[in-house]
């Protein structure tokens, strides 16, 4: 899972927004990925939007935890394509690489990834010059209404 996956497809809408490395600014990104999902066409009350709310929420808790540089942000992109809603997460810690954790009985955390695996169609690590990029794939079940797109 260390690549895109897929062939080369139409793209609709991309979002990118950067914020502190802080549980507030992971906090924000999931609220403001709904807030963007919902102008594209996606509302909360679909399952595309609360699939792709947890995964932010996920992946941008993980960055916060696992990822941060102090004094560096993180960064959230959406991209929007035909059949396919990519979540993007790219923090600064390029040597803290994302594992799925084994279950642990009664353990209070190490469920993010478990999390993420069942949620997305696809997902993996791709690396940046600095830090990496944690993404998960969510297949479009079906197109939002004509003209919000």
């Amino acid at each position: 899972m260390t690549a895109p996956s897929g062939h080369a497809r139409t793209l609709v809408r991309v979002f990118t927004q950067r914020f502190t490395a802080t549980r507030r600014g992971a906090r924000l990104a999931r609220q403001l990925a709904l807030v963007e999902l919902d102008a594209w066409g996606f509302p909360e009350s679909t399952a595309l939007s609360a699939d792709a709310g947890l995964l932010v929420a996920e992946l941008a808790a993980n960055a916060v935890r696992h990822g941060r540089v102090p004094g560096r942000d993180f960064e959230l992109k959406l991209t929007l394509l035909e059949d396919v809603l990519r979540v993007e997460v790219s923090d600064a810690r390029g040597d803290r690489r994302p594992v799925v954790q084994p279950h642990a009985y009664g353990a209070e955390s190490g469920y993010g990834l478990r999390i993420v695996d069942a949620v997305a169609g696809d997902w993996g690590v791709s690396d940046r010059l600095v830090g990496k990029t944690v993404w998960a794939e969510l297949t479009r079940r079906r197109c939002p209404p004509a003209g919000l797109v």
